[in-house]
């Protein structure tokens, strides 16, 4: 069994910061990649492979930092000078393969981050 769980969010004024932490732990042999969504997971903000290259969203380079720490199966987000527009429930997806050798992803139930003037 495989678990991911997102935290860090939160409510923050247009120009602030947050912080968002996600946790994948169970019968997890090694991971590919991490990466975070917005919106039902249709809408990808950032991604990370293992060996800590990021792809972004273009409307959050420059902005946002994703991060891994493979020890402990945890990715990071760092996100500065938020919009209102950045108001999303955030998803954090592990795409992993198991111990018995099969590669799966699985997704956490979403960390709410709110924007507000």
């Amino acid at each position: 069994q495989v678990r991911v769980v997102e935290s860090g969010g939160g409510f923050v004024h247009p120009g602030g910061s947050l912080r968002l932490s996600c946790k994948a732990s169970g019968t997890i042999r090694s991971i590919n990649h991490m990466a975070w969504y917005r919106q039902a997971q249709r809408d990808l903000v950032a991604r990370v492979t293992s060996d800590d290259v990021p792809t972004y969203a273009d409307s959050v380079k420059g902005r946002f930092t994703i991060s891994i720490d493979n020890a402990q199966k945890t990715v990071y987000l760092q996100m500065n000078d938020l919009k209102p527009e950045d108001s999303a429930t955030y998803y954090c997806s592990a795409d992993v393969v198991t111990t018995r050798g099969t590669r799966r992803t699985y997704g956490g139930q979403g960390t709410q981050v709110t924007v507000y003037a």
